[in-house]
């Protein structure tokens, strides 16, 4: 999927000389312990941000997992606001 991201977390990741898909996907995995892959590995059109992931989970632990990702995509789109 692709993600909108706020200008400033753009431009975070821009400082710490990184893809700012790459810095959502750390601040995902460190915050919520879900690891995805940035899309910005597979050649995407600028501008464009996003991640693979593959989930293999039980029914009962997807619906915790789906709960922890849009907390976090929350927090970081407050956090950069």
């Amino acid at each position: 999927p692709s993600i909108e991201l706020p200008a400033k977390a753009v431009k975070a990741a821009e400082k710490q000389g990184i893809a700012p898909d790459t810095l959502y996907a750390l601040s995902l995995l460190e915050n919520t312990g879900i690891c995805v892959v940035p899309a910005s590995g597979f050649k995407q059109r600028d501008g464009r941000f996003g991640f693979r992931t593959t989930f293999l989970p039980s029914e009962a632990k997807m619906e915790n997992a789906m709960t922890l990702f849009k907390k976090h995509h929350v927090d970081f789109c407050k956090k950069y606001k």
